[in-house]
């Protein structure tokens, strides 16, 4: 390896690192920013919100690494073209192609690495994070009693408290409590009234302690324990009782991860494929046999005439004249026939949307697939458009690569959102669909590049003012004034 690729891989690999941490922490925000309200209340622990945070970095890492590489590259060509290294560089003979050759071989290798790490770690950590989501979502929120407001969230009681205090010794205080005793599943038929009670969890927090001071006890009694047909009821007064709760309903259980691995984006390529190809096949026999499944609402119409319908004529045969259908035959006719044009309409819009539905689905396991690929080939592109960007614009830190960089991933995202949605609706060939952010943003790569080869000013306000004025100057020939007409005319 020579000097000049040393000078040129470590100018870049050190923006590259920073940016793409940088950018993996954006868009992990982004994503715990979308389900916080998820997360509150529900006393995780740091285990849990570690493990999150670790398979939602491995999911938005695809993302970010096109971004990253386009942010990093503007960053080293613009401070290579800022402090003149990149002048000097091209005064000795070398071109601006073998000055990017090194990091183009580095971007080829992250394309290949990108795919690899989009089609084999990338559905694991999918599984992985939306199974662990799926799983808070459905934990219970910690033991949180307002004061004044029923609490259900413990199993089997029902519990409310007028006040609460919090005791030095970390005991919460609870005063005029009402506790319903829901256990036996036979409603509000036992109910307990305390002056107060405190409240703690034993046991490393698997169990809460209610102790109640000072209350009363009613119960209902049992059907068998009746001696007349008026309802009987039991009170008990007490000075102190103890009830002990498991906590188990709050702990974070966990779901098979098994469950969520038919989703698109637990699944890597081969899955992918194989799935489509087997929805679609679904799509062609539903297409197929719709003919014959639309044949029942139509086998009347071929009916050869039967003894009923002879008998039936016979009441429309008037023995003085022509045929004639009485009212009650027509209405019946009618009437059958319009049950019959509904019942087909129904069928048909039914089959039709199971038909497109599946034809839909088809097609969203093929852009899925075609994704991992588009993705990593975005690396090299966004490599092409930053390199010669920043040997244009030559201005480093993070200002303007900053602003461009958010500028062209803004349009490779709405070009991506747009192509992938025309694909799953069926508007445009899939291939043509998904690839074609990428083909718009190879476009403007390969102008930038030649631009950057021919040394073009064109992000300097001279260069546009000088295009400007010779504009102007053939506007002047092509189209003169009327004075200047005049001052050529013959005296």
């Amino acid at each position: 390896m020579k000097k000049i690729d040393k000078l040129i891989l470590k100018s870049f690999l050190g923006p590259f690192f920073l940016t793409f941490v940088v950018v993996v922490f954006i868009l992990l925000t982004q994503t715990l920013i979308k389900y916080f309200d998820e997360f509150v209340g529900k006393d995780l622990g740091f285990a849990v919100f570690s493990e999150l945070i670790f398979y939602f970095s491995l999911t938005t890492t695809p993302v970010a690494l096109p971004l990253a590489m386009l942010l990093s590259t503007l960053i080293c060509f613009g401070n290579l073209g800022e402090h003149y290294e990149l002048t000097a560089i091209k005064s000795s003979g070398i071109s601006l192609i073998r000055v990017l050759f090194p990091i183009f071989i580095f971007a080829i290798l992250l394309t290949f690495i990108a795919f690899w790490f989009n089609n084999t770690i990338v559905p694991h950590s999918n599984l992985n994070a939306y199974s662990l989501l799926w799983d808070i979502r459905q934990k219970k929120p910690s033991l949180d009693i307002k004061e004044g407001v029923f609490y259900n969230g413990l199993t089997g009681f029902s519990i409310k408290a007028n006040k609460k205090i919090l005791g030095k010794d970390g005991k919460e205080t609870l005063l005029d409590v009402m506790l319903y005793n829901h256990q036996d599943g036979n409603g509000n038929n036992q109910v307990i009234l305390a002056d107060s009670a405190k409240m703690y969890t034993t046991f490393n927090e698997r169990y809460l302690v209610l102790e109640l001071f000072s209350g009363n006890s009613y119960a209902v009694l049992e059907p068998d324990a009746r001696k007349s047909q008026k309802d009987e009821f039991q009170r008990d007064a007490f000075k102190q009782s103890k009830w002990i709760i498991s906590l188990a309903s709050f702990d974070l259980t966990r779901t098979k991860k098994e469950l969520f691995s038919s989703s698109k984006y637990m699944m890597n390529v081969g899955q992918l494929q194989h799935v489509a190809d087997s929805v679609y096949n679904d799509y062609a026999v539903l297409r197929k046999n719709a003919p014959s499944s639309a044949s029942q609402y139509y086998y009347n119409h071929f009916k050869p005439l039967s003894a009923k319908v002879d008998s039936i004529q016979g009441k429309w045969i008037d023995s003085l004249s022509s045929l004639k259908l009485e009212q009650y035959a027509v209405q019946d006719i009618l009437t059958s026939a319009t049950s019959q044009a509904r019942n087909m309409k129904s069928f048909t819009q039914s089959h039709v949307q199971q038909i497109d539905y599946t034809l839909k689905e088809s097609r969203t396991f093929t852009v899925e697939k075609y994704k991992k690929y588009t993705q990593s080939v975005a690396c090299l592109i966004m490599f092409l458009i930053g390199a010669p960007l920043g040997a244009i614009i030559k201005k480093g830190g993070l200002g303007v690569p900053v602003l461009v960089s958010i500028t062209f991933f803004i349009i490779f995202y709405v070009f991506s959102l747009l192509g992938e949605k025309w694909a799953r609706e069926g508007i445009v060939a899939i291939p043509p669909g998904v690839w074609t952010a990428n083909f718009v943003l190879l476009l403007c790569g390969l102008f930038f590049l030649r631009q950057a080869r021919n040394d073009s000013r064109l992000f300097e306000a001279d260069m546009y003012k000088v295009a400007f004025s010779r504009l102007l100057e053939k506007w002047k020939k092509v189209f003169p004034s009327k004075q200047r007409k005049i001052a050529k005319l013959p005296q």
